[in-house]
């Protein structure tokens, strides 16, 4: 089996690597093509990757290129991981949102809709040649905002797509860890969208082991649920996915951003460059156990600060950099992240054991007040069959409401980005919840359309 990796000479493609030698020989795989437009990087990252494997009793073959084709070809499985524009596309979406007093994060709000400008259109592309070179294969898309694209990939007709992210998964591997059980013995309901979603259950033996631990207030601040007060939380009686904390805290999560010295996208460069410029003067090849050790402390680094500014406790980003020291590799028993998702996508299809997930994927009925092709994040059976979302059925109205206006600005972005449409991005920002004014939306899309020319082009 060919997997091939698009955006493989990113930051994260070693642990993603990483989980797939642990899985290599149970899966079949045999093969890890890593495709990157970015030649250097690719270059270093992939020295990561080989390290790996020389030091893993897996023969899977590293296969590395700046062609799509070639990586696309006789692959029965992709996963897109790319950043168009960069890291610095990330700044300008986080600075320009910050400076008209919204949001300034890379997938939640106006930021997310600049990256889905700049994604989409590539991510299509991919999506068209992979059709052409290797028909039947599926698409797992990570690429960010991983919902949003996905929903503009299905309208356009490609069937074997499937949003994948890791925090989608989050309340049954926390629940799995508190009470030490494999987190696939675990169910969990989990609705909502992209970055907006909510697990009411977690079965155990069909057992619901989620309801006594939001009540557990060790429990409580040992999880990322500690980022909400406990009211809260009782008060909805559901694990609430990470990026609530936007909606549910919006005007405290835009001060605190917007009074950082840097933003995260602008930290994120800092930290990439200090990465590549060691791993540069370390020779991969030559030093791989040291280049790893450097990579790993990297990956601790970047994990201290993240979403800081909403957990009580976490360090700074100066108090970071003097206090994070060398990291040892991710155990197997820890959370894989996107990479499990994806690989568990693939047992699901492959092997005879059924495997249950949440996903990003059509609505199909699942939840009721959700069209059926509306792409939505809900717990799936994943067979040799495809992909199926479970039925969720109604869902409590304050959580209705607000994926409802999500969702029309979803709708309403697609439509855009397809057409290059100025007016009908305008009034994809006016329909979401953290824009809302006319005047912010139509300020927010020019700007946008002038920074990223380079990248979308001239919309009508």
């Amino acid at each position: 089996m060919k997997l091939a990796l698009i955006g493989g000479g990113g930051v994260r493609a070693p642990l993603f690597v990483a989980s797939a030698l642990r899985r290599a020989q149970r899966l079949g795989i045999e093969e890890l093509c890593l495709m990157d437009v970015d030649a250097e990087k690719l270059r270093i990252i992939s020295g990561l990757c080989r390290a790996l494997v020389r030091a893993s009793i897996n023969s899977i073959r590293i296969t590395c290129t700046t062609d799509a084709r070639v990586a696309l070809e006789g692959a029965r499985y992709v996963v897109t991981t790319v950043r168009v524009g960069a890291e610095g596309g990330r700044v300008l979406d986080e600075r320009i949102a910050l400076r008209h007093g919204v949001l300034g994060q890379e997938t939640t709000g106006p930021g997310g809709f600049a990256m889905a400008m700049r994604s989409i259109p590539v991510i299509l592309g991919y999506a068209e040649l992979l059709e052409q070179v290797s028909p039947g294969a599926w698409i797992f898309n990570f690429t960010n905002p991983a919902g949003l694209v996905t929903q503009a990939l299905r309208d356009r007709g490609f069937d074997r797509v499937v949003g994948i992210c890791d925090g989608a998964n989050e309340a049954q591997h926390a629940v799995a860890h508190w009470l030490g059980v494999d987190a696939h013995r675990l169910h969990a309901k989990v609705f909502g969208l992209n970055h907006l979603s909510w697990t009411r259950r977690v079965l155990l033996d069909g057992e619901d082991v989620l309801a006594p631990l939001l009540r557990n207030p060790a429990f409580l601040s040992s999880t990322r649920l500690r980022m909400f007060d406990p009211e809260l939380v009782e008060r909805l009686g559901m694990w609430l996915n990470e990026y609530l904390f936007y909606y549910y805290y919006a005007e405290r999560a835009f001060t605190s951003i917007n009074s950082e010295d840097k933003t995260r996208g602008e930290e994120i460069v800092e930290l990439n460059r200090r990465l590549l410029d060691q791993l540069r003067a370390i020779d991969v090849e030559r030093n791989p156990q040291v280049a790893l050790a450097v990579y790993y402390a990297y990956e601790k680094r970047r994990g201290a600060t993240y979403m800081h500014y909403a957990q009580p406790g976490a360090p700074t980003p100066q108090e970071a950099d003097q206090h994070t020291q060398a990291a040892e590799a991710p155990t197997e028993a820890e959370d894989e992240g996107y990479a499990g998702v994806a690989l568990d996508i693939i047992q699901g299809l492959e092997a005879d054991e059924p495997v249950y997930t949440a996903l990003n994927v059509p609505n199909a009925g699942a939840i009721t007040c959700m069209r059926p092709g509306d792409v939505v994040e809900v717990h799936c059976r994943v067979d040799r069959e495809g992909v199926h979302p479970l039925p969720i059925g109604d869902v409590p109205e304050p959580q209705e409401m607000l994926m409802r206006a999500v969702k029309l600005y979803e709708r309403l972005a697609a439509e855009a980005i397809r057409d290059r449409s100025r007016a009908t991005a305008v009034a994809a920002l006016m329909a979401h919840p953290l824009v809302l004014s006319y005047s912010r939306a139509t300020a927010l899309v020019d700007e946008y359309l002038a920074a990223h020319a380079p990248y979308v082009g001239t919309w009508k």
